[in-house]
């Protein structure tokens, strides 16, 4: 899926892309960086999780900031090395930075697009809201595995592990929520 038409407001990739979008830009109001800086500071904000953020991702998104005239960069010449891209904040950036520090709004929690996804499936007679369930909770309990493990297999006391036992209390949240949901379901036949 390319960028090309997509506004910086609805990326590709929704809310995954759009908060990287936000955490770069908040980590060039401290101070300019070139990507590599950019993608060792974001790794070490999101620990674990990072493995699913490529060097490509941080690139790309860069790219986009500066095309919608969030960040600038420029080259940089180096004593020791072949120059490098800097990239620094626009006024628009900033003002973005602040903007997104200052907003409390949370993406729409998945239990509304589910929960509407098995209204519809059921009203259509499209499918069994059980089974829909079921292949629900059978991904969300191997993300939880996931998610576990690289918690225990992380250091004690990181970001990186606070953020992954947010994500593992969501997920535990997100199955009770689906037992709920096959309940009901299954009272309905």
């Amino acid at each position: 899926m390319g960028f090309a038409s997509e506004s910086i407001e609805q990326p590709a990739r929704g809310y995954e892309l759009r908060i990287v979008q936000e955490v770069l830009l908040a980590l060039l109001a401290g101070e300019p960086s070139h990507g590599y800086e950019l993608r060792t500071r974001l790794a070490l904000a999101l620990g674990p999780l990072a493995e699913s953020l490529s060097d490509g991702q941080v690139y790309v998104t860069l790219g986009r900031l500066q095309r919608a005239g969030l960040v600038r960069s420029k080259r940089v010449d180096q004593t020791d090395r072949l120059e490098r891209k800097v990239y620094e904040l626009t006024r628009s950036g900033r003002e973005r930075v602040a903007a997104w520090l200052r907003d409390t709004s949370w993406p729409a929690p998945a239990p509304a697009v589910f929960h509407l996804k098995l209204v519809a499936a059921a009203a259509a007679g499209l499918a069994d809201p059980v089974v829909l369930v079921k292949l629900q909770r059978d991904e969300l309990l191997l993300a939880l595995r996931d998610a576990q493990q690289k918690a225990w297999d992380g250091p004690t006391g990181s970001v990186g592990g606070l953020l992954l036992e947010g994500v593992v209390l969501r997920l535990q949240a997100d199955l009770r929520w689906l037992e709920a949901c096959a309940a009901h379901w299954s009272a309905r036949g």
